[in-house]
This record gives structure tokens, C-alpha cells and sequence, in this order.
């Protein structure tokens, strides 16, 4: 009976998501470009709006039984100007940073400003579409320059078999030489990953155990390659091997 509560609650949970995310491009967001006309303001009250609606639905959905979470070093996440790094093994991994980053931008897959339920709060929030090239390397730059909080998932896409990093993040982070802020996030037992449907709960409740690691210094790097691009290529390789690791450590138990 727990399972099939859990079923329920789940297929809840997505539907109120989905309500809530049209509710907010339609009425919300238009609503606040009429009283908020400077384009730079709108933005931050749009990613406050967005910060405060995720924290609700997580714990809203912690509330009616669907998973449990535990943040470690939260305390590393309240500063400014961060490059967060996380891996991406469930659905709900980018819900659960910006329900606790402040001022937080994202790299987001260019599919999700099409679909109707998130776009609205997408366009709002100014975040950065992952097909854009050398736009998205200059885009992430200038975010952090800005003094945002800059989220990447450096696999673009929920896990799927061994971590492997694309080099985007890695040359926004020898460019600006800003340290990186490595998230690693588990689920157990595994739910809603790449290919699974919503309705494949696991037999337990999913507990997530999210860990804000340490900065990783990225002078290093550059000062043992001589040229951005081969830092880049190294940096990204031992974020790879870093995530692996950690991804697979006891922290998980």
C-alpha cells in the first residue's frame, strides 16, 4: 500500500508542478514586468520567485511522503559569484539547487524552453540555453561576473552509466579562474532517472543526500598547462574522475 501511495503521490506531485509552472508564465511573471521595468531587477525578483516556489514543492512533496533529503554543508552554498558543479543522476536534481541557492542561474537544455510548463519561469529568470556555442561559454562568464550563482550539470544530461563530463564548464571556470563548487548528489534507492517514467517508483522511499564539497582551486591548472585550452581539457578531466569517485563513496550509504 505504500508503494501505491507513493505512486499517487508522485503523479500529484508532477501535476502540481506542471499547474504551478503555467500559473507562474502566464499570470505571474507577466504580472511583475508591469511593476518591475528595470530588465536586471526582474530577473533577481524572478529567481527569488522561482528559489521560494522550489523549496515549497520539496518540501511539499517531502510532506506527502514521495522522498526525504539531507544537505550537507548548505552553509558553503550562501555566498556569491559561485560556479556549482553537480552531477545528475535524478529529475529532481536542479529543483533541489535552486530551492537552495540564492541568486541562482542555470545552464538549461535548450528542449525546456519549449516546453509550456517551465519556459515562462526559464525566459523570466534570464538562465542560459546549452545550445548556443560559443554563446554559452560567454553567457556563463558574464553571469559570474555579475555576481550570480552559476549552476552547471557538466554531463548535460541525467546520468546514465559512468560520469562523463563535457568541457563547457571547465573552460568558463579556467577563464574566469573561479573555483569550482563541487555538488555531488545521491538517490537511494534510484528514482526517476534518464529513461525511467514517473510512475517506476522505487520499493522504498527515495532518500537524497546531497553534499557541498569543498571549493576546488583551479589556478593550478592553469599555471601547469600555460594555455586555457589545455587547461580546460585537464580541469575537466579530474572534475570527471573527482564526481566518479565521490559519486560512488560511502557518502551515499
Amino acid at each position: 500500500m505504500n508503494r501505491y501511495w507513493r505512486i499517487a503521490a508522485t503523479g500529484l506531485s508532477f501535476l502540481v508542478f506542471g499547474v504551478v509552472g503555467l500559473w507562474m508564465g502566464l499570470v505571474i511573471f507577466p504580472l511583475m514586468n508591469l511593476f518591475v521595468k528595470e530588465r536586471e531587477s526582474r530577473t533577481l525578483v524572478a529567481r527569488q520567485i522561482i528559489r521560494v516556489m522550489f523549496h515549497t514543492f520539496i518540501g511539499f512533496m517531502r510532506g506527502i511522503g514521495v522522498l526525504r533529503y539531507d544537505i550537507i554543508g548548505l552553509e558553503r552554498l550562501q555566498r556569491q559569484g559561485l560556479l556549482i558543479l553537480a552531477n545528475h543522476p535524478t529529475l529532481l536534481d536542479t529543483v533541489f539547487l535552486m530551492a537552495f541557492v540564492r541568486d541562482a542561474d542555470c545552464v538549461v537544455k535548450s528542449l525546456l524552453w519549449d516546453n509550456p510548463f517551465i519556459r515562462g519561469s526559464a525566459r523570466a529568470a534570464g538562465y542560459i540555453r546549452n545550445d548556443t556555442g560559443t554563446g554559452l561559454l560567454s553567457d556563463g562568464i558574464a553571469s559570474l561576473q555579475r555576481g550570480s550563482n552559476l549552476i552547471i550539470f557538466p554531463e548535460g544530461t541525467r546520468t546514465d552509466g559512468p560520469i562523463i563530463f563535457k568541457r563547457g564548464a571547465a573552460n568558463i571556470a579556467i577563464r574566469c579562474c573561479s573555483n569550482v563548487t563541487p555538488v555531488v548528489i545521491h538517490c537511494l534507492p534510484p528514482t526517476l532517472g534518464k529513461g525511467e517514467k514517473w510512475w517506476q517508483v522505487p520499493p522504498d522511499m527515495a532518500h537524497f543526500t546531497i553534499e557541498i564539497k569543498e571549493d576546488i582551486d583551479v589556478r593550478a591548472f592553469v599555471v601547469a598547462a600555460g594555455n586555457d585550452t589545455l587547461a580546460a581539457r585537464h580541469l575537466t578531466a579530474h572534475l570527471q574522475n573527482y564526481f566518479r569517485k565521490e559519486s560512488h563513496s560511502d557518502g551515499a550509504a
